[in-house]
């Protein structure tokens, strides 16, 4: 698995020099430009509505009352620091599905970049076909609907564990790295759902290689200190990396 996400860390910096040398800045800017825009927006929004949950949560349960009766610093901080980490786990469950609303929204793009790293690893002439693209399309979006729902009960579950002292801390790991997963997953899959496999095959694939999935999702996570460019270098490098670890 190790060995796996070395590969995806170090598809990303093969995919900068497969962008420059086939120009395809392009279709990373202008995709990046409005996923930025639509990142930055949604945080704002966020920002304004988590704090406002979690202090009606504390009002309604009456914690903060009861902490204040008990007067113990050390309760206080503990129900501070489950404060902190539910914050962070509603901010990642706020990411994961801005995340599939992009999956979703720019499921065309994606599937079109993808097809075309195809085309030029193989050395064949790419064609467009819209027909041939909205049907490649298909997958993805069941992919990305599948692993959504999965996700949101996984958040569920981490949100419960969240309020338990000292057990809750490793909530947000927990949630990272399911993220980084399921991202990966979703990525990788357009390589895999044009080479005629099942959709079990495909999956099964991926649960063997995990490695790929969870490197693919961790360097995009990394790569929102330059937020624009993400999504795009996200899918290039997923397809670049299954040829690295090709499919039986």
């Amino acid at each position: 698995m190790l060995k796996e996400i070395v590969i995806a860390i170090q598809s990303y910096n093969d995919a900068r020099q497969f962008i420059k040398a086939h120009k395809l800045w392009k279709w990373i800017i202008i995709p990046g430009l409005i996923y930025t825009l639509l990142f930055l927006t949604g945080m704002y929004f966020f920002s304004q509505s988590a704090t406002g949950v979690i202090d009606y949560l504390t009002m309604v349960t009456g914690v903060s009352e009861w902490i204040q009766q008990l007067a113990s610093s050390w309760v206080g901080f503990l129900f501070a620091l489950a404060g902190v980490i539910l914050w962070l786990l509603l901010l990642l469950f706020y990411f994961s599905l801005f995340k599939y609303a992009w999956l979703i929204i720019g499921a065309p793009i994606f599937t079109y970049l993808s097809e075309r790293t195809q085309a030029i690893m193989e050395e064949k002439e790419f064609s467009f076909n819209s027909r041939q693209l909205f049907r490649d399309i298909t997958p993805a979006l069941r992919v990305a609907g599948s692993n959504c729902l999965r996700q949101v009960g996984y958040f569920i579950l981490l949100i419960l564990l969240s309020v338990v002292p000292l057990i809750g801390m490793i909530a947000p790991v927990i949630a990272l790295f399911m993220e980084c997963y399921y991202y990966g997953y979703s990525m990788i899959s357009y390589s895999l759902d044009r080479k005629s496999i099942s959709r079990e095959q495909s999956s099964l694939y991926i649960k063997e290689h995990k490695g790929l999935a969870v490197g693919n999702g961790l360097v995009f996570y990394i790569m929102h200190l330059v937020i624009f460019l993400a999504p795009a270098y996200a899918i290039i490098a997923s397809t670049l990396s299954v040829y690295k670890v090709k499919p039986e």
